[in-house]
């Protein structure tokens, strides 16, 4: 009768012991594993760390296995500074912490992705063949498109098959956030000097994603002018110097750059010219432009100024100066 009874306190204890090994075996609910950046590029320097709010680490035994080797052990060992794998390759991260009481584990996997953010103002002028970005300035509109790279099973996946959440300085855009909107246009704040925009893409299942954020600064509109000739039109690669030189007579063009609306032609902007600030009617032509006569026999210097104003946008003017000779 005894012996029964030690053979089934025997059965007993060992079904707790293989119990304890197999719930050691699970994934720890109060130890955090947390990888910087969360979605790092190829090749790119990452750090995982743990941590708890329980386990006390410092004292723990901690292993951490890379792909299944063993790449680092010791006492409180709790960070590891590795690199992101190649585009569509992961790099799954088994970390086994050892205390007096128990043994357990956390696990994750690095998935790199890359995320390009293009952004251009969408109401900005710039004169032909401008080889240069629209910029943006106060009150203006800006679009900015995302273009990530994940790779699932060797194949890139399509930006509009994605789902984008988008940031505005920080602050969740909902509405302009969900399934294929890989583009977020919003309107600059006159009073801000920079606007900080962030997204993140992701898979349906939330398996990959991909993070970028990006500063656009905004900018001042202003203006340069140029001789346009009757025969070979505008010559836009040579701006005109502070002292241009006439000799009988000339066209002078002013082209403004980055204000707003695109259609510089649009009554939104009033152009105002001034000769040694005397205000000139040029309503005969067209307003950015200005036709120059010097009577003969005459020398001198004159100030030619332009000056324009955006009747929408109080905050978006522009003026220009140059010294005429002739």
């Amino acid at each position: 009768m005894r012996l029964k009874a030690l053979i089934l306190g025997f059965i007993s204890l060992s079904f707790f012991l293989i119990g304890g090994i197999a719930f050691a075996q699970q994934e720890s609910t109060s130890i955090l594993i947390n990888v910087v950046p969360a979605s790092p590029a190829p090749g790119e320097d990452v750090g995982v760390y743990l941590s708890s709010y329980s386990e006390n680490l410092d004292i723990s035994t901690i292993t951490w296995f890379v792909d299944g080797k063993n790449v680092l052990s010791g006492v409180g060992e709790k960070s590891l500074m590795l690199k992101a794998p190649n585009s569509g390759q992961e790099t799954k991260i088994i970390v086994k912490v050892k205390s007096q009481a128990e043994e357990s584990q956390v696990s994750t996997t690095i998935k790199p992705s890359y995320m390009v953010l293009l952004w251009e103002a969408t109401d900005s002028y710039v004169p032909p063949f401008y080889k240069g970005k629209a910029l943006p300035v106060q009150d203006s509109f800006v679009k900015v498109v995302a273009l990530p790279e994940i790779t699932l099973g060797g194949v890139k996946v399509d930006p509009k098959n994605i789902s984008y959440t988008w940031q505005k300085d920080f602050n969740n855009m909902s509405t302009d956030s969900g399934y294929g909107k890989n583009s977020f246009v919003y309107r600059n704040d006159y009073l801000e000097n920079s606007n900080n925009i962030g997204v993140t893409a992701y898979l349906t299942d939330q398996q990959y994603s991909s993070t970028g954020r990006i500063n656009i600064g905004m900018y001042q509109p202003f203006i340069d002018f140029y001789r346009k000739d009757l025969k070979l039109g505008i010559d836009w690669n040579n701006a005109l110097s502070d002292s241009h030189f006439i000799k009988g007579s000339d066209i002078i063009v002013a082209s403004p750059y980055f204000i707003s609306p695109k259609d510089i032609r649009r009554p939104d902007l009033v152009f105002n010219w001034y000769i040694n600030n005397s205000i000139v009617d040029i309503s005969e032509v067209e307003k950015n432009t200005i036709p120059l006569q010097v009577e003969e026999g005459v020398t001198g210097s004159s100030s030619v100024r332009l000056e324009i104003n955006n009747l929408n946008k109080i905050f978006q003017t522009a003026k220009k100066e140059i010294n005429i000779s002739f």
